[in-house]
């Protein structure tokens, strides 16, 4: 263990081949897999990784920005998809969150409910890509990685709804390293979070520190199992800000759950196998 808590280095080939096999051995009878594909890193690296493990042939992408999209991701998104070589389609996404709140009570003005809509235009999305998989039998892919997912930053039944999440395992600056080594381009490997869920959204307004920081914080936390006193004194940081990475985590452990049941569901067992 190092002073300032090192992101641990990974092997590229291996992750490569561990993450391919991993699709491989989900996808069953499945047709292909669908992903939506923003322009940011994480899911250009899900789009990649999919491509080299079946195909380009049996990937789908879809684009589906706002108004308010920035044109470069955008443009980013039609460059990978392009330079992939697999099909992609382009879907608006705003009138359909305009048929929602049309019927929803909402005030444009009223800030209660700026991530209420935030959250509608990201289970929208979802909605899309269940869509599409259930059309041509596919299984849709999440693009979330190990940073996101211990500290609940996406939305529930939104971009955190799939049927695998290929990079789970991965801290955010590892997918960054890994993007690069899979030669996408750096300023989309490299591009500050962006999640663009109302107009201007960026990880800084919710988060306390970027990930270069929440990575370190999340290594000492969860690999080195420190106590977040000695996490903020290696990091030279407020221990409050180690106490926030805290509380999301254990705030949004309903993400990374089924939902709470009274009884557990029952399991046999068929030929060796539990069901």
């Amino acid at each position: 263990m190092t002073d300032v808590l090192t992101i641990p280095s990974i092997n590229f080939v291996e992750a490569v081949e561990e993450v391919c096999s991993f699709i491989r051995s989900i996808i069953g009878g499945a047709k292909g897999v669908v992903l939506g594909l923003s322009g940011g890193v994480d899911s250009s690296v899900t789009a990649a990784l999919c491509v080299k493990a079946l195909g380009s042939d049996k990937v789908l992408a879809l684009l589906m920005p706002l108004s308010f999209t920035p044109k470069s991701d955008v443009e980013d998104a039609l460059f990978l998809a392009k330079w992939l070589d697999i099909d992609y389609r382009v879907i608006s996404i705003d009138n359909i969150v305009e048929a929602f709140l049309s019927v929803l009570p909402y005030d444009p003005l009223n800030s209660v409910y700026k991530m209420p809509t935030a959250n509608l235009r990201a289970r929208v999305r979802m909605l899309i890509l269940y869509y599409y998989a259930n059309l041509y039998g596919f299984l849709v892919v999440g693009s979330s990685d190990k940073s996101e997912i211990l500290i609940g930053y996406y939305t529930k039944y939104g971009d955190g709804a799939a049927d695998l999440l290929p990079i789970a395992h991965l801290y955010k600056t590892q997918v960054r390293s890994l993007a690069n080594w899979l030669g996408i381009p750096e300023h989309i490997a490299f591009k500050p979070s962006s999640p663009q869920l109302y107009a201007g959204h960026k990880v800084t307004d919710e988060l306390p520190v970027d990930y270069q920081v929440l990575d370190r914080i999340l290594v000492g936390l969860f690999e080195y199992k420190l106590e977040p006193s000695e996490i903020a004194e290696k990091l030279k940081i407020s221990e409050d800000i180690v106490f926030n990475v805290v509380k999301r985590y254990k705030s949004t452990s309903h993400k990374r759950k089924l939902p709470p049941m009274v009884k557990p569901l029952p399991t046999i067992q068929i030929n060796g196998f539990l069901t």
